[in-house]
C-alpha cells in the first residue's frame, strides 16, 4: 500500500504505526445547518479507508469529530432565540441521519468540541508553559513566530502570509498571524471556566486536543477536505507539536531531545490525506457562494450507492465537477450493477455452491471449460481492484473494474452462460469488492415488488396470452413509471426495481 503525503507531497509505502492497528482522524462538519453534498465526500473517503484496510486484516480505529461550538452556530441561536447548544443538537442529529442513508456505517468515535473543554484547556496550557502561547486579556494566542515549522503543510513562508494579513477589530494579539486558541466571554454566547477566565475554545485546538486524546502523537493518517490545509490543518501541527514535543502529554514515549520545531521529534501525523473539492458550474461548491446542495436533498432524490459511485469514480485527491448528469450517469452505472448482481443470483440459484477466494487452483481445474476460463479472467479482474486500491486508494482504477467486469459477466450470460457454480463464485468475489467500496446494497437482492406491481404484470401476461398487445403494453409503461422493469423469460416473467 502506498499513500500520498500531504506534508511530503509524494506516495510512501504505508505501515501502521501500531503493528496490525490503523489509526484515521477525519475532519467532521460545524453543525450549524444541514451538511451540503460536499460535506460528504470526505466521509465517504474515510468509511473506504476505513473499509479497505479491514480488509486487508487491519484493526482501524476512525475518529471524526463534530464542531458544535462556533460563531456560525452562536448567531443562528442567537438570531433564532435559541441556546447555540439546540442549534448544534439539531443539526448534529441531522448530520448523522443524513449520512447514516449512505449505508457506510459510523467512525468508530464521533467526538463533540464541547465535551472535551478539559482537553483542550490542558492543550493551551501546556502551549502557555512552552512559550508558544501568550493570554492577551480576555484571549490567548499561538504565538506563531515561536514555531520554526510554522508553513511545512501549506509550503508556505511566514513572511509571505504576514504581507497583507491584518488584525481584526476586537483582538488584542501581538501578530496578524497569531490565531486564537481561547475567546474570552462575550454577551449572548456559551462560557467555560478556564485559568485565563471564561470563555470558549477556538476552532483549531479543538481537532488538536481531541485527535490527542483518541489517537496519541503520531498517529497514522488525518484527513479531509483541501480546504483545510491552512489554516486549519497548519494550526493543528503548530499546536499539537508545540506543545507535546519532549513533554510526554501525549501518552507515547517523546523522542529525546526533541525540541520545539525539531524535524527530529515524532510528527503530529504520519501521513495527511486530503480530497479534492467539489465544484458546481466551475465554483467550489460552499455555503459562502450560495450554492448549497445539502446532502439529505440530494438523497431524496436520488440513491445513496449512485452519489457514493460518483465520488469514487474519481480519485479522491482530483477535484470533481458536480452535476445532476453525474448522478444521472451514475445512477445508471449501479442500476446495472444492481442487475448484474440478480442475474448471477438467480444462475446460481440452481446449485448449492459455496464462495471460493480468488486464486482456488482446485476450483478452476475441475470447473468446464468454459467456466474456467471467465474465472480466471474475473480473478485477474481482481487483482487488479486490488492493486488500484493499493496504489493511494484509487477508487476510480477500482471501480473501473468492477464495472468492466459487470459487462463480461453480461455477454457471458447472454452468451453460453456460465455454470451455477461459476455464478456463484463470480457473484461471491464481486460482493467483496463492492463491499469495500461501500456499494453492498447492489447485492443485497431485490427490494420487496408492491402488491399492486404484481397483479399489473400479472395482467400484462394474460393480456398477452390473449394478443391483447396494447393493453400490455401499457401496462409495461405503468410499471415503469412505477420504477419496475418487466422482463418476458421463459417461464414467465420477472420484476426487477428499475432504480
Amino acid at each position: 500500500m502506498r499513500l500520498y503525503d500531504s506534508l511530503s507531497q509524494e506516495k510512501k509505502e504505508f505501515v501502521p504505526r501500531d503493528g496490525d492497528h490503523v489509526t484515521m482522524y477525519f475532519c467532521g462538519p460545524t453543525v450549524y445547518n444541514y451538511v451540503h453534498v460536499g460535506n460528504a465526500r470526505p466521509y465517504v473517503v474515510s468509511m473506504v479507508a476505513k473499509r479497505y484496510f479491514e480488509s486487508l486484516g487491519y484493526r482501524v480505529t476512525l475518529v471524526e469529530n463534530i464542531t458544535d461550538i462556533d460563531d456560525r452556530i452562536i448567531q443562528k441561536g442567537n438570531a433564532q432565540g435559541r441556546s447555540s447548544r439546540e442549534v448544534a443538537e439539531e443539526f448534529a442529529q441531522a448530520y448523522r441521519e443524513d449520512t447514516d442513508r449512505l449505508g457506510l456505517g459510523r467512525p468508530d468515535i464521533e467526538p463533540l468540541a464541547t465535551e472535551h473543554i478539559q482537553e483542550i484547556i490542558d492543550l493551551i496550557a501546556a502551549l502557555v508553559e512552552r512559550g508558544h502561547a501568550y493570554q492577551s486579556g480576555p484571549d490567548v494566542y499561538f504565538d506563531v513566530d515561536s514555531w520554526a515549522a510554522y508553513g511545512k503543510l501549506s509550503k508556505q513562508q511566514v513572511a509571505e502570509m504576514r504581507h497583507g494579513a491584518r488584525i481584526d477589530p476586537g483582538e488584542e494579539k501581538a501578530d496578524p498571524l497569531d490565531f486564537a486558541l481561547w475567546k474570552g466571554a462575550k454577551p449572548g454566547e456559551p462560557a467555560w471556566d478556564s485559568p485565563w477566565g471564561p470563555g470558549r475554545p477556538g476552532w483549531h485546538i479543538e481537532c488538536s486536543a481531541m485527535s490527542l486524546k483518541y489517537l496519541g502523537m503520531g498517529f497514522d493518517i488525518h484527513g479531509g477536505g483541501r480546504d483545510l490545509i491552512f489554516p486549519h490543518h497548519e494550526n493543528e501541527i503548530a499546536q499539537a507539536e508545540g506543545a507535546m514535543a519532549g513533554c510526554g502529554l501525549s501518552g507515547r514515549a517523546p523522542t529525546e531531545g526533541a525540541q520545539s520545531g525539531d524535524a527530529s521529534q515524532e510528527p503530529f501525523v504520519r501521513f495527511w490525506m486530503h480530497n479534492g473539492m467539489l465544484n458546481l458550474r466551475e465554483e467550489k461548491m460552499s455555503k459562502s457562494i450560495g450554492n448549497i446542495l445539502t446532502l439529505r436533498h440530494i438523497l431524496d432524490e436520488h440513491r445513496p450507492e449512485a452519489l457514493i459511485a460518483a465520488f469514487l469514480g474519481s480519485h479522491y485527491r482530483s477535484p470533481l465537477e458536480f452535476s445532476s448528469e453525474l448522478l444521472e450517469e451514475s445512477e445508471q452505472q449501479v442500476d446495472r450493477l444492481r442487475n448484474v448482481f440478480r442475474e448471477l443470483a438467480d444462475q446460481a440459484a440452481a446449485s448449492g455452491c459455496t464462495p471460493v477466494v480468488e486464486g482456488d487452483a482446485a476450483a478452476a481445474a475441475t470447473a468446464p471449460e468454459g467456466d474456467a476460463r471467465f474465472l480466471a479472467h474475473a480473478a485477474v479482474r481482481r487483482r487488479a481492484f486490488t492493486d488500484a486500491l493499493a496504489d493511494d486508494l484509487n477508487t476510480a482504477a477500482a471501480l473501473a473494474e468492477v464495472f468492466g467486469l459487470a459487462r463480461e459477466i453480461n455477454a457471458s450470460l447472454a452468451g453460453a452462460g456460465l455454470s451455477p457454480e461459476a455464478a456463484g463464485r463470480v457473484r461471491a468475489g464481486m460482493v467483496e469488492m463492492v463491499h469495500v467500496l461501500g456499494l453492498d446494497a447492489l447485492a443485497g437482492g431485490d427490494e420487496a415488488i408492491p402488491v399492486d406491481i404484481v397483479a399489473m404484470a400479472e395482467e400484462r401476461r394474460q393480456c398477452r396470452a390473449a394478443r391483447d398487445f396494447a393493453r400490455a403494453d401499457a401496462l409495461r409503461a405503468a410499471i415503469a413509471e412505477r420504477g419496475f422493469e418487466i422482463r418476458d423469460v421463459p417461464s414467465g416473467y420477472k420484476i426487477v426495481a428499475a432504480r
